[in-house]
């Protein structure tokens, strides 16, 4: 079965306007912008119309290239006085370092999970808030009914926001994970696997050949091809798997959606309510 990511997306969205209508005042979102190639442009293209739909404030604030650690980390403290949420959008510029800036996002205002105190509540569950593409993984295989206790899974790749979160997630919730890299011999792991999560970012990385019947594959590796966003899995392997998500389409919408959930998940925690 392929998953049209839109569909549930828009379910979400659909409850996420009335929640935004019974909040006192309007969320805001600060969104700080770095560098910008093709699939950032289409991300913030998105997260542009969502905030639009459901009634958030967002305030875009451009830093450019030639912003540095310390500029944008002052930027985070100033925008989270006033602001509900801060997003820094990925990539950052040459020579900045990630850790260093994502470190300085309250956990009260990271709506993607990024700092290592926000993922340490995330795991602990000491916070309703998930990763946005864990949010997005859950909601796909809890309205399929898919149990990932005992599953065997196998992440491809270890990023920050695809590989690392549903490493950690699976774990939490009973699975037995195995983390691999694309350089990897994957048919080795992936033929055997009930869930495969791609995230490496290298178009068409999975062949149909590379898994079994029925399983199910989440792919959120997203990348340029021909100008166009491709997913880490052949198109192709739709055709023995249980779950496909293409790309685009698939588990992108439902991410989008899974940040503002946080951002209003946020906003409650901190006493911010209806």
């Amino acid at each position: 079965m392929v998953i049209h990511g839109r569909d549930i997306a828009d379910e979400i969205k659909t409850r996420l306007i009335e929640e935004v209508r019974a909040l006192p005042r309007a969320p805001r979102l600060a969104l700080i912008v770095t560098t910008r190639d093709f699939a950032t442009e289409r991300f913030l293209a998105v997260k542009r119309r969502w905030a639009g739909e459901l009634g958030v404030v967002l305030e875009e604030i451009d830093l450019g290239m030639d912003a540095t650690v310390e500029t944008i980390c002052v930027a985070i403290e100033e925008l989270s006085e006033k602001h509900d949420g801060i997003i820094v959008q990925l990539p950052l510029p040459p020579g900045v370092s990630v850790e260093q800036v994502i470190e300085v996002i309250p956990r009260t205002h990271d709506v993607d999970v990024l700092s290592q105190k926000a993922t340490h509540a995330f795991v602990q569950k000491q916070t309703a808030v998930l990763p946005p593409v864990v949010g997005a993984f859950a909601a796909i295989l809890q309205k399929q009914e898919v149990s990932c206790r005992d599953a065997r899974v196998v992440v491809v790749g270890n990023g920050r926001l695809v590989g690392r979160p549903a490493a950690l997630w699976f774990a939490r919730e009973g699975a037995q994970v195995t983390v691999v890299e694309e350089d990897e011999d994957l048919p080795e792991h992936t033929k055997t696997a009930d869930i495969v999560v791609l995230g490496a970012g290298v178009p068409g990385l999975l062949k149909p050949e590379m898994v079994k019947k029925e399983v199910v594959i989440l792919d959120a590796g997203t990348s340029e091809s021909a100008g166009k966003l491709s997913g880490d899995a052949d198109p192709a392997c739709a055709e023995k798997a249980a779950l496909f998500t293409p790309v685009p389409g698939g588990v992108g919408p439902i991410t989008i959606a899974m940040l503002f959930q946080n951002l209003l998940v946020l906003m409650r925690e901190r006493g911010i309510n209806g």
